[in-house]
This record gives C-alpha cells, sequence and structure tokens, in this order.
C-alpha cells in the first residue's frame, strides 16, 4: 500500500505522540523528580545500606539465572533445531509458557510446590532448605520467567547455520564435544550472548514472580525492583524515583548492547 506525503506526515506524529505519551513524558518526569534535588541526593539514596544490598541481591540472582538458562538452554536449542520427535510441538509450547502466564500466578505455582505446605515441602520441613520466602525462591522464579530467551535466540541461529559444517567435522574425525566448543559455539555465539542479554534484562526487571516468593526482607532478600515497591508503599518517593533511574541506566546499558550484538549478529549473517 503507497500511502501519500500527508497520510505519512500524519502517521509520523501519531507515533511520535504515542511514544512521548506513554515513554518519554514518563520517563522524563521520573529523571527530573530524582535529579532535582542534586547529584549528591541521588547517590546517597541509592549507597544506602538497604539499596546496596537489594543490589548485591539482584546481581546475585543474576549470576545465577544466566549460567543455569546458557548451561539448558543451549542444549534445549540443539534438540529442537537438529531433531524431530513426538512432542516436539508441545515442549515448543512449555517453553513459550513464560510469555503467557502471568508472573503473579508462575509465583503462587512455586508456593504451591515448594512452600512449606507444598507438593515438595519436605525439602524445607524435614531438610531444612528454606525455598520459598529466600533466595532459592528468588532464583526460580527468575529461571522461569527468563527460560525462552536464550532457547529462542539460540534456535533460530541453528536453524539458519544447518547442519553442513557440523558434518564435515564429523567427518574430519572431530568428536561431538570437539565439533560443539569448535564449529557449533562459535557460530551461535552472537545469538547466544542476545540472548543472555535480555535474560540479564528481564531477570533485573521481574517484579510479579518474586514479590510472591520473596519475603521482601531489606537487606536479606529484597531485590532492586521490590526496593521501588517498598520505598514507594513507605511514602518514601524520592528513593523509590532514585532506583528507578539506576534500573533505568541499567536498561539503557543493556539496550546499547542489545543494539550492538543485533548488528553483530547481521554482520555474521550478510
Amino acid at each position: 500500500m503507497i500511502l501519500s506525503p500527508a497520510a505519512r506526515y500524519v502517521l509520523r506524529i501519531v507515533a511520535l505522540g504515542y511514544l512521548l505519551v506513554l515513554l518519554v513524558v514518563p520517563v522524563g518526569l521520573i529523571l527530573w523528580r530524582t535529579f532535582a534535588p542534586g547529584i549528591g541526593t541521588f547517590v546517597e539514596s541509592i549507597t544506602t545500606p538497604a539499596a546496596i544490598s537489594a543490589l548485591h541481591l539482584s546481581l546475585l540472582v543474576v549470576a545465577i539465572v544466566v549460567p543455569l538458562n546458557v548451561i539448558f538452554g543451549v542444549p534445549t536449542a540443539l534438540v529442537l533445531a537438529r531433531n524431530r520427535f513426538r512432542g516436539k510441538s508441545l515442549l515448543q509450547a512449555v517453553i513459550d509458557l513464560p510469555f503467557a502466564v502471568s508472573p503473579v500466578v508462575v509465583g503462587v505455582a512455586l508456593i504451591l510446590l515448594w512452600g512449606s505446605a507444598g507438593a515438595f515441602g519436605f525439602v524445607e520441613n524435614n531438610l531444612g532448605l528454606k525455598i520459598i520466602f529466600g533466595l532459592p525462591g528468588i532464583v526460580l522464579a527468575s529461571i522461569f520467567v527468563t527460560v525462552p530467551y536464550v532457547i529462542r535466540e539460540v534456535e533460530p541461529v541453528l536453524h539458519e547455520l544447518g547442519t553442513d559444517q557440523e558434518e564435515a567435522a564429523s567427518t574430519l574425525g572431530s568428536s561431538s564435544w570437539q565439533t560443539f566448543w569448535r564449529v557449533t559455539l562459535p557460530s551461535i555465539k552472537w545469538g547466544l550472548m542476545y540472548g543472555v542479554v535480555l535474560t540479564v534484562a528481564r531477570t533485573l526487571g521481574e517484579y510479579g514472580a518474586v514479590i510472591m516468593v520473596s519475603s521482601n526482607l531489606p537487606g536479606t532478600s529484597q531485590t532492586l525492583t521490590l526496593l521501588v515497591s517498598d520505598r514507594h508503599a513507605r511514602g518514601a518517593e524520592y528513593g523509590a524515583y532514585a532506583i528507578s533511574t539506576l534500573l533505568m541506566a541499567v536498561a539503557v546499558i543493556v539496550l546499547i548492547a542489545q543494539v550492538i550484538l543485533d548488528a553483530r549478529r547481521q554482520k555474521t549473517t550478510e
């Protein structure tokens, strides 16, 4: 469909207005309220013991979730891309489940499974390992909501690459492990890194599932997103703005990394 110059101009105005109202204005308002009292006040707000503890916990969760998603996501992508088997469509649907299910529902499901009165309550009651309202629960919730990212970024790359290089390596006497490390992994590295970046962003920004399985105690089990909610609920609005700005700074870094990785990936596929 060919649009007239006037129609294209109107569409541009509508698109810019949409972004202005839903994105630029809210973000700009938070930034203005954050830095209005001065940089010193902002630094003081994000360096309180509660903020530092929340940052450490958030980074710890990322450090656990990302390697686990890579370790299990890459083999899963290989299985889906290289094999045909019964139940493959069902597995694909299960992988995409976190996109469709509300994170709050995920949190409730984890409580029903791992809570003291849940199906696996013996883990806490008999073994003394606290899952829900502790770090393991936060990690499980974060893993669930981030499972698709590595798989969905690596699988299309594997489909595009095909199996010619891997078969050639096997013909030359390379073992399966050597083929993976020297042929497959270098070929999927940009897609894998893109999936890792998305996983980091979602893990740092997750709220719905984490609030259900966390005790939300400052200094114990409070992530950055929970700290924002807690400060706002207690009326410490400036503190909420400051932590929100910190999270937005991380989001900008992630966005820049996405753009760079996407450009690198396009160059390797051309």
